[in-house]
């Protein structure tokens, strides 16, 4: 049944939607729309800590790319947080920070003190995230918008922070090997 729908919808010049990708049980848009401009899913993968599974992790630009340095370029851009089980704010807040120590010199840490105050204060106000609750970080015009469940919660301005924040998951040091590599698609 699909065949003749797909050839009728080519014979008609129609276009079809974007098919979504599932990874690790969650459904991921292979476009979404960020500062008037379309996004495409770059990669995804699996967050794991000891054994559990903790979050897909998405990447969306503007442009594909399978270089970090070339990803830090891109806006609007957004990392999205598909979470698969529990965690407290202090859970999250402390797994960025520390990703954040891991893959950004002292110096530049301390540029961007603030607005990673600012991050925290942000995340500790979610109280928990449960399993389906979807984080979205986005980088447009400047600033990193976060919001929970597509409900705005915060924005935390500053590209410098917002290329602090990108490393957690796409620097020398990422807070999980593999993840780098699914979200920068390889």
């Amino acid at each position: 049944m699909k065949q003749p729908v797909i050839g009728l919808c080519l014979a008609l010049g129609l276009s079809l939607p974007a098919l979504a990708a599932e990874v690790g049980g969650a459904r991921l848009d292979d476009k979404v729309s960020l500062g008037g401009q379309e996004l495409q899913l770059n990669g995804a993968g699996i967050r794991t800590r000891l054994l559990f599974k903790v979050y897909v992790a998405s990447l969306y630009l503007p442009r594909k790319s399978s270089e970090a340095a070339a990803v830090l370029t891109q806006a609007p851009r957004r990392i999205q947080l598909n979470v698969l089980r529990q965690l407290t704010a202090d859970q999250l807040v402390d797994a960025l920070v520390e990703g954040m120590q891991a893959n950004n010199a002292a110096d530049e840490l301390a540029a961007v003190k603030a607005q990673t105050d600012q991050l925290v204060a942000t995340m500790k106000a979610f109280n928990a995230v449960r399993e389906g609750d979807i984080v979205a970080l986005d980088f447009v015009g400047g600033d990193t918008r976060i919001s929970l469940n597509g409900e705005a919660r915060g924005v935390v301005t500053g590209e410098r922070f917002n290329q602090a924040l990108t490393r957690v998951w796409l620097g020398d040091k990422p807070v999980q090997a593999d993840l780098k590599k699914a979200l920068l698609g390889s």
